[in-house]
């Protein structure tokens, strides 16, 4: 599937790069005091991502009702041993694919003129709302069995945790590569940890994020000769917190490795641990400052890491060094016993505590 994703974007990629030049759509605030670059570049690879995604999803979707099981037991049996499953994933997948088209669609008319942050968040609430309520893609399930107040603990969870990954890897495309990169690694985690545990839907998910971000990567690894845009960012965000909220599913019956352990429900905060390490800590710098917390500034992860003499192609290899190390543990957090899983996330918070040491002593430095 990633080979699949990897093949529509890469090409793709390079079309939009060619094409965009020539017809002039490029970043319309590259020489903002928010930018960190002061090139103009087109930013329309969020086109080739939503692609690599969305092509070959939709064509899953379709092929595993229209193309008789006789042929995927001959030709790919490994996916006809999983075809029930799959069938059974689909509205599920119908519901995901239009999420993802809503914002990628709103991500491209703001690539191209200001959208107020109140209406991107409104719109985000609304598809978050809307993935929650019609296609269950819930977080905390366990909860239902506490009637109603349960469902709605569990939804409201939910909404807010699809927002706030959503908001996360579109404030994390700061930097070339870096939302990127950090989305492949994302990806890649989320693959691992979902082959194992047998979730095979949202393993090929992931692994077409993964693909498509390949593909775009080639292009945007700094120094970037193409970006995302907010066509590209809402879209990571979309996939990563759907998969993240699938992947929290327990059942104590289970006999799959990850989802036996309450909790394994704990691993996407350990596999999004830098993105919402950014998310959080730049908020609260805007909100100290006065500022609006969606009002762009350099006061991100990575341009507090460039502060402290790092160049901006070592800052963007730190925070992708970072998020493998925090979420790494996360693939098997589930399988392990309890006091190994302790370990595991005292090693996370040791990494997090290690970032915000050292970006509070810098701030009392430069003060």
């Amino acid at each position: 599937m990633a080979g699949v994703a990897f093949v529509v974007s890469f090409p793709l990629s390079g079309l939009m790069l060619t094409a965009s030049r020539r017809l002039g759509l490029v970043d319309p605030s590259g020489f903002e005091s928010h930018k960190r670059h002061n090139r103009v570049v087109p930013n329309t690879g969020g086109v080739a991502i939503f692609a690599g995604l969305a092509i070959p999803m939709a064509a899953g979707l379709l092929g595993v009702w229209l193309i008789p099981d006789a042929w995927w037991i001959k030709n790919i049996p490994a996916v006809a041993e999983h075809l029930d499953g799959l069938r059974r994933s689909t509205s599920m997948g119908g519901g995901v694919l239009t999420a993802v088209c809503v914002l990628h669609v709103m991500g491209l008319i703001a690539d191209r003129r200001a959208l107020g942050p109140m209406v991107k968040l409104g719109v985000q609430l609304i598809v978050a709302v809307g993935l929650t309520t019609l296609c269950d893609v819930r977080a905390m399930q366990f909860l239902d069995v506490y009637s109603w107040w349960g469902y709605w603990v569990s939804a409201a969870v939910s909404v807010t945790w699809i927002t706030a990954i959503i908001n996360a890897m579109n404030f994390l495309d700061n930097m070339d590569g870096l939302s990127g990169g950090v989305g492949v690694i994302i990806a890649g985690i989320y693959l691992a940890a979902t082959l194992i545990g047998g979730q095979w839907f949202i393993a090929a998910m992931a692994a077409l994020l993964l693909g498509s971000l390949l593909g775009f990567l080639a292009f945007n690894f700094p120094p970037a000769r193409l970006f995302m845009g907010d066509a590209g960012s809402l879209v990571i965000g979309t996939v990563l917190a759907v998969i993240s909220v699938r992947t929290t599913y327990f059942d104590p019956t289970s006999q799959a490795p990850t989802l036996g352990h309450w909790y394994g429900v704990l691993m996407p905060l350990m596999v999004m641990a830098i993105p919402l390490y950014d998310l959080t800590s730049v908020t609260v710098i805007r909100l100290r400052q006065g500022l609006s917390p969606f009002k762009g500034d350099h006061n991100h992860f990575s341009h507090r890491l460039v502060r402290r003499g790092l160049s901006e192609r070592r800052a963007v290899l730190v925070v992708w060094a970072c998020t493998l190390a925090c979420g790494l543990g996360g693939v098997v957090l589930g399988s392990l016993d309890q006091w190994q899983a302790i370990l595991i996330a005292c090693q996370t918070a040791a990494i997090i505590v290690m970032l915000a040491a050292m970006d509070s002593r810098g701030r009392r430095r430069r003060r």
